[in-house]
């Protein structure tokens, strides 16, 4: 089955992209929890070791799923604006490589800030089962892979939290699992979606 992509590219020469891609992804993730839409992928096609790049794409199989999220008010609203360029809903070309994108949550559990706010909700959990907290302390490997961090908010909390993202070099396609993110997993999902870096490369 043919898959589909649209593309947004950040215009602002000095844009927080980080930033900018977690709203991208905050408005695929309401639209697609909104409507019970699967199988989203997100892939980042500037992708490089120093940077997250200017660009995400949304990947579907459906095209009319992606048009409809072109649509969603936040990215036409940027665009009129001119901070974002928005591609057509085009078929992947059958040259692209497969990449995973995967959010890698055993990341933050190495960050001080991360460590404190888990060591909070197990104590608050252990008191209310009426146990005493008596955390453990448990070295952790500081050998990590080139990740990204995803600045996000919760439309519901307004609590902010950070998404921490790999990319991985894969052999083959992966069917469409991905989480409500539009990210693999290190554990269930592991849909992969193709490297649109060539695109890019060609302007």
């Amino acid at each position: 089955m043919k898959r589909h992509y649209f593309m947004v590219s950040f215009l602002p020469k000095e844009a927080n992209l980080p930033l900018l891609t977690g709203r991208c992804i905050s408005i695929m993730h309401g639209f697609t929890c909104k409507h019970n839409i699967q199988g989203v992928g997100v892939s980042l096609p500037a992708w490089s070791d120093t940077s997250i790049g200017n660009k995400i794409a949304f990947i579907h199989n459906d095209e009319s799923v992606l048009n409809h999220l072109k649509q969603q008010g936040y990215f036409q609203d940027m665009k009129e604006c001119g901070f974002f360029k928005l591609s057509q809903v085009s078929i992947v070309p059958d040259d692209c490589v497969e990449v995973r994108f995967k959010r890698n949550q055993a990341i933050a559990k190495i960050f001080v800030g991360e460590s404190r706010r888990r060591l909070k909700r197990l104590e608050k959990r252990a008191l209310a089962r009426g146990e005493l907290f008596n955390p453990k302390k448990v070295a952790v490997s500081r050998e990590l892979d080139i990740f990204h961090r995803i600045a996000m908010s919760s439309g519901r909390t307004q609590e902010e939290y950070i998404l921490h993202i790999q990319k991985e070099d894969v052999d083959c396609k992966s069917e469409s699992a991905f989480s409500s993110y539009g990210f693999a997993t290190n554990t269930i999902l592991n849909g992969t979606v193709p490297d649109l870096f060539t695109l890019v490369c060609r302007g």
